[in-house]
């Protein structure tokens, strides 16, 4: 067979055509490439076999046109039909039979067409205008490619199974991704002899799952335990953490609407909205992993989506330990610290591992103690059978109706709480919260935004001043010095591990000056050929002020673990 393609003010192009399945459209990708504004990037597909020929039209905005009829679906090609796509015109001539006029051929009856035959061999790619053949078809399926034929199957789901309608009517989830899955093997199955080669349709199948129902392309990603953070900046690209180091993923979404609908999934069942009038959101997976959106018109990427995901099973000190970011000494002096009640701010940046820490230093509460955890996103999840888990609300539509950290702070000291978790500090409940250290309610946990232990102070005094207050500097400080007794300093090394940098005690004010000094410390001695951190922990002389209040209580500690000049407690 010779395929003709006319277009006006051009010379008619005629090259042969054999068995096979084309694709038709804009994109590079097509086999026949028709290079026009009015053309779709997958416009049709045409299947020549010995049997017969048919068209179809990929749900087009423009249509295809047989015989000067707009086709819907699949419709069968003679020798001389004329097939209009934009500007172009198709025809399939037999150069070995006589020239005939084209005969006008009705669409086909309602009886359901032959299936297409098995694809054979497909020939080189044609470029219109001019054909430019290639040597060999493409083995693999790009991005571009993969993503134009989801996106039609997800909208032929769309169309067969009304997922929204489902979702509101509060089917089982196992039950709504089985309707879903075979809904999709159906698509694929009527479409798998004009899939591409090297697009295997089982992975096509749960890739359109996870998007339709789950998280899509993130699902895989969420399910290794080796990545600690995706970061999504866009439907076309994707990083993620993995030991410390970004990597780019080769994950894509299809576009924008796809990670909104993502987004939209996360945050509604959480009582939360992302629209333009609020472009930014904070909320949470169910495994309490922290999510962070934001979207045009703040973001000019496109949707972006930031998950610092949690481990399946919360770390403890020993894990801590074991990864080199404490030491059994520094372990031993926190838990005391915590069984004395004393006062624990843990400060870092972000990304530091200051909530993980918290984490761990929550689980060193006395089982028996009435516990109160304060979040913006509940992350926190204590092993004791006491906890109560309190979470901030932002603003409705409307803009009312938010409760935030300073108002949950203060509704916790009417609920009898034996320790006051807040996740973190960062604004006007700070002064709430050292007032509620310094009248009963120590032994108190949080965490603050800050660069060194020294600045937590200053920090401290910046968010009490936020809340409105108009109090000397001094006062403040007294509060601060009487209120916090040990700062824990994480931070965030070149190789991507984290250590406790510092540990803090705050001993008090002399004059407008609030008085501190380290406990532990590390020392960093060199990066190794592998770009590994060198260093060690060590003691630095000076010992807590609170050691005879630890034998008073009744509990012990080893007394060398602040002997500078004793070794092997390090990693």
């Amino acid at each position: 067979m010779q395929l003709v393609i006319r277009q006006p003010g051009r010379e008619p192009v005629v090259f042969a055509i054999e068995a096979g399945v084309y694709s038709i459209g804009r994109d590079d990708d097509c086999l026949i490439r028709l290079g026009h504004t009015e053309v779709a990037d997958r416009h049709a597909i045409l299947t020549i076999a010995p049997e017969g020929s048919w068209i179809e039209d990929l749900d087009t905005v423009a249509g295809t046109i047989v015989n000067r009829r707009r086709i819907h679906g699949r419709h069968e090609v003679r020798a001389g039909l004329p097939v209009a796509i934009g500007p172009f015109e198709l025809v399939l001539e037999d150069p070995t039979a006589r020239a005939t006029p084209p005969t006008p051929i009705s669409p086909p009856a309602a009886a359901t067409p032959p299936p297409p035959p098995p694809a054979l061999p497909t020939p080189p790619v044609r470029d219109i205008p001019p054909p430019t053949p290639q040597s060999s078809r493409p083995s693999s399926v790009d991005s571009d490619q993969r993503r134009s034929i989801k996106q039609q199957i997800q909208t032929e789901l769309v169309k067969r199974l009304d997922l929204k309608r489902l979702t509101a009517s509060r089917v089982d989830h196992v039950e709504l991704r089985d309707r879903a899955a075979k809904t999709v093997r159906t698509i694929v199955a009527e479409v798998t002899g004009r899939l591409p080669t090297g697009l295997q349709p089982e992975v096509l199948i749960k890739e359109i799952c996870d998007e339709a129902l789950g998280l899509g392309p993130l699902e895989d990603l969420l399910a290794d335990p080796d990545i600690t953070e995706i970061m999504v900046n866009g439907p076309n690209q994707v990083y993620f953490e993995k030991t410390g180091k970004l990597i780019r993923a080769p994950q894509t979404f299809m576009n924008d609407d796809s990670v909104l609908a993502i987004i939209e999934r996360i945050v509604s069942p959480l009582g939360r909205r992302i629209d333009e009038s609020q472009p930014y959101v904070d909320a949470r997976l169910p495994d309490g992993s922290r999510v962070n959106a934001i979207i045009h018109p703040l973001s000019l990427v496109g949707p972006c989506l930031t998950i610092r995901k949690f481990s399946k099973i919360p770390l403890t000190a020993d894990d801590l330990i074991r990864f080199g970011s404490m030491t059994n000494a520094i372990a031993q002096l926190l838990d005391i610290c915590v069984k004395l009640r004393k006062n624990i701010v843990v400060s870092g940046g972000t990304g530091s591992g200051k909530t993980t820490l918290l984490n761990v230093l929550g689980n060193f509460l006395p089982p028996d103690d009435r516990i109160v955890t304060i979040e913006d996103a509940a992350e926190l999840r204590l092993a004791q059978p006491h906890v109560v888990r309190l979470e901030a609300r932002p603003p409705n539509i409307e803009g009312r109706g938010a409760i935030s950290i300073r108002d949950l702070v203060r509704n916790a000291l009417r609920m009898r709480p034996d320790r006051i978790v807040v996740g973190e500090c960062r604004g006007g409940e700070t002064l709430d919260m050292l007032q509620a250290m310094n009248t009963g309610h120590d032994g108190s946990l949080t965490t603050v935004h800050a660069n060194t232990p020294r600045d937590v102070i200053s920090r401290l005094e910046t968010m009490v001043l936020m809340s409105g207050m108009d109090l000397p500097v001094r006062a403040i400080r007294e509060q601060i010095a009487s209120a916090i007794q040990l700062i824990v300093h994480i931070g965030r090394q070149s190789d991507g591990t984290r250590k406790i940098t510092r540990v803090t005690e705050v001993v008090g004010l002399e004059g407008s000056q609030v008085t501190m000094q380290d406990i532990f410390e590390f020392r960093q001695t060199g990066v190794d050929q592998d770009g590994k951190v060198r260093g060690e922990f060590r003691p630095t002389g000076s010992v807590p002020t609170f050691l005879e209040e630890i034998a008073a209580r009744g509990l012990r500690i080893d007394h060398r673990i602040f002997d500078p000049q004793r070794t092997g407690d390090h990693p």
